[in-house]
């Protein structure tokens, strides 16, 4: 596990440990369970004030409102001021280094099984 510093904040980077342990689809399924732990649930994304209210559940609750505006700003890649589920995701993968070369991997082991499936259908 790497610890990271950015913008002020120690990120200890558990994702390749959880990739390791629950896979591809596991470590998918358990961003889109933080994501619904973060979200607006009117809007169904992730607003400053979602993250703020519920930053506590990951342990960020000692981040300044600068902080967590400029994780919203990295993250938002529509320019919409919140983040959807997809930016949310790409945002942890991108936080994460060691994980950004293993998703190459797997990216490469989800194209081809569905290459092969694909191939069974004909």
């Amino acid at each position: 596990m790497a610890d990271q510093k950015r913008g002020g904040v120690v990120f200890e980077d558990y994702l390749p440990v959880m990739a390791e342990k629950l896979g591809g689809e596991g470590l998918i399924g358990e961003l889109c369970n933080g994501f619904q732990l973060l979200v607006d649930q009117d809007k169904g994304v992730i607003t400053f004030e979602s993250l703020k209210r519920n930053s506590a559940l990951l342990g960020l609750e000692g981040l300044r409102d600068e902080e967590l505006l400029s994780m919203l700003r990295e993250g938002d890649i529509d320019g919409d001021g919140a983040l959807n589920q997809m930016e949310f995701c790409v945002l942890m993968f991108r936080l994460s280094p060691d994980l950004m070369e293993e998703s190459e991997v797997w990216l490469e082991q989800v194209l081809e099984r569905e290459f092969m499936e694909g191939m069974s259908c004909m």
